[in-house]
């Protein structure tokens, strides 16, 4: 993937022929494998507890995703190899952007 301004990507749990991915929990599993790589490292208090705020499990318009933040690219190069393989060898619709924060009520 050539380098963007973009600071989020998002890996859709939709394949390039529309099935929907499974199993239906694969982001919060892919996430989970993530949380270690985070500002800090690993060894930050509690941070086993949590997912790492570089890739978070997500669900835009009713399609399960995973927001992969690009700070992750720099900072754990195989870390980022992996989420980006996990999508390309799931044939993953992966789409590059950043998400609004929510407007005021």
């Amino acid at each position: 993937m050539a380098p963007t301004q973009a600071k989020q990507v998002f890996i859709q749990g939709v394949t390039a022929s529309g099935r929907t991915f499974r199993p239906s929990d694969w982001a919060e599993r892919l996430a989970g494998v993530m949380s270690p790589f985070r500002p800090g490292g690993a060894s930050s208090p509690g941070s086993h507890l949590s997912y790492s705020p570089w890739c978070v499990p997500n669900t835009i318009n009713g399609i399960k995703c995973v927001v992969v933040h690009t700070d992750l690219r720099e900072a754990e190069p195989m870390a980022w190899d992996f989420v980006m393989h996990f999508a390309r060898d799931n044939q993953l619709q992966v789409v590059e952007g950043c998400l609004l924060p929510d407007r005021p009520a």
